[in-house]
């Protein structure tokens, strides 16, 4: 009789619900057997939810595909309500039918994911963009159109094995650009391009917050990326504006205003 550990191994070659195999083993009584069944069949319908899913989010780059596209650049921002840093965007070309596992609007990824979810991206796209507009142009044209500009900027910075989307699938944002495009509400949440860029925009800006945070100590921008947390207010009035704030966000105009 095979031991509980070979059994485990031999579920582990089982990839679907309907094997003919999972008959001979539920016939063992084996506590440790059948909870590794349960276990087992467990993960095989995570990873069909996980499945069913991605191809859900597919579904606008597939009728795209249908009518004949095939570079389809998906576009996000991340940084548009902090109070410090710059806004970050992100166009991310996929390959056709790409599926990458766990991929999803990047506020929805456990942080301690993020990372290893935008290598794979990285690893897998086919051209990857990015756009950083800084405080001082936020300040000067609104927050809205720095984000436009950074997502344009983003398009132009393409770099890969394809520089220019024929197609763009863009996160609640009409751009001045003649390629074709759409824009989706929650597009991060209902496209996986898009959310291929939220999470390359994310972990991007994460990193030069953390920069930041070094330069600027007392903020916690390490923690908080600038967004106004506890903390960060604490570091404003201890410490004063430092020069990666937005001088037309609230506190920070009321407070030069006292000045």
């Amino acid at each position: 009789m095979a031991t509980v550990k070979e059994i485990k191994e031999a579920l582990a070659d089982i990839d679907n619900l309907d094997d003919a195999r999972w008959q001979a083993y539920e016939e063992d009584s084996r506590a440790g057997v059948q909870k590794a069944i349960i276990q087992r069949k467990k993960a095989i319908q995570a990873d069909i939810d996980e499945d069913l899913r991605l191809e859900n989010m597919l579904r606008y780059e597939k009728e795209l595909y249908q009518a004949g596209y095939e570079a389809i650049g998906g576009i996000d921002e991340v940084g548009r309500g902090p109070l410090a840093g710059p806004v970050v965007t992100a166009c991310v070309i996929l390959p056709k039918n790409c599926k990458i596992k766990h991929l999803n609007d990047s506020k929805k990824i456990p942080k301690k994911h993020h990372e290893e979810i935008y290598e794979e991206v990285l690893a897998r796209a086919l051209g990857v963009g990015i756009g950083v507009i800084d405080n001082t142009v936020i300040d000067d044209i609104n927050i809205y159109e720095a984000t436009k500009v950074g997502m344009l900027q983003a398009i132009d910075q393409i770099k890969g094995q394809v520089t220019k989307p024929d197609y763009l699938l863009i996160d609640a944002m009409h751009l001045d650009t003649d390629i074709p495009q759409q824009s989706l509400i929650k597009g991060d949440a209902n496209s996986l391009s898009i959310a291929a860029a939220s999470i390359v925009a994310k972990v991007t800006r994460d990193r030069m917050m953390a920069d930041y945070a070094k330069e600027y100590p007392g903020y916690a921008f390490e923690k908080n990326v600038g967004y106004g947390t506890k903390d960060h207010l604490a570091g404003l009035k201890e410490h004063g504006i430092t020069p990666i704030h937005r001088k037309t966000f609230e506190p920070i105009k009321s407070m030069l205003k006292e000045n």
